[in-house]
């Protein structure tokens, strides 16, 4: 059994793509984008490209603010040492590996880049595809093949986690499970979820 583990508000304590945007974007949009995504008026790919055509800084200047800000919940290290995990995000690999080196862990990662054009930040999809089951751009096509546990927070970890044989959930994706019936581990530090795996 693999596991996957979200990056965004799952390793991260804070959403860091949410701390981009509110630093270097348009973060007055945001309940706008909230409301069209709950309301299924736009797709998880369609509000991210929206919110990052606002971000207009330089790559090294974004790196450095969400490497000094961005904090990594406690078991990072453990989790990784112990079960290779495959860090799955709709994030990008150019604000994810800093973070993992500051903190001295090597973990595989399958994530999104991002062309950071002076004119707004352009997303190169690479880990979120069209979906069968959802009929959206998600992560389930990224998933290894095998049995999975999951281990996410948000709307973008929905129809992956429901592929998964066992999740581990916390936040907004907790409550989705909920009230699709679907059971679910409830998690708020790494090391809990490497203390249910052992």
């Amino acid at each position: 059994m693999q596991l996957v583990v979200d990056w965004d508000g799952t390793v991260t304590v804070r959403d860091s793509l949410l701390m981009v945007v509110e630093a270097f974007g348009d973060a007055s949009l945001e309940p706008e984008f909230d409301a069209a995504l709950a309301e299924g008026r736009m797709t998880h790919r369609e509000v991210m490209e929206a919110e990052f055509a606002t971000v207009r800084a330089r790559l090294d200047e974004v790196v450095a603010y969400v490497v000094a800000r961005a904090e990594v919940r406690p078991g990072l290290g453990e989790l990784v040492a112990r079960f290779d995990p495959l860090v799955l995000s709709s994030s990008f690999h150019e604000t994810i590996e800093p973070v993992l080196a500051r903190e001295g862990v090597a973990a595989r990662v399958r994530a999104n880049r991002v062309d950071p054009r002076p004119d707004g930040w352009r997303i190169r999809w690479e880990s979120d595809s069209e979906c069968d089951v959802c009929g959206q751009p998600c992560k389930r096509g990224a998933l290894p093949p095998g049995p999975v546990v999951y281990v996410g927070d948000g709307f973008s970890d929905r129809c992956a986690a429901l592929a998964a044989e066992r999740v581990f959930a916390r936040a907004g994706l907790a409550s989705y499970l909920h009230g699709e019936g679907v059971p679910y581990e409830r998690f708020e530090t790494l090391h809990d979820v490497a203390a249910a795996l052992s």
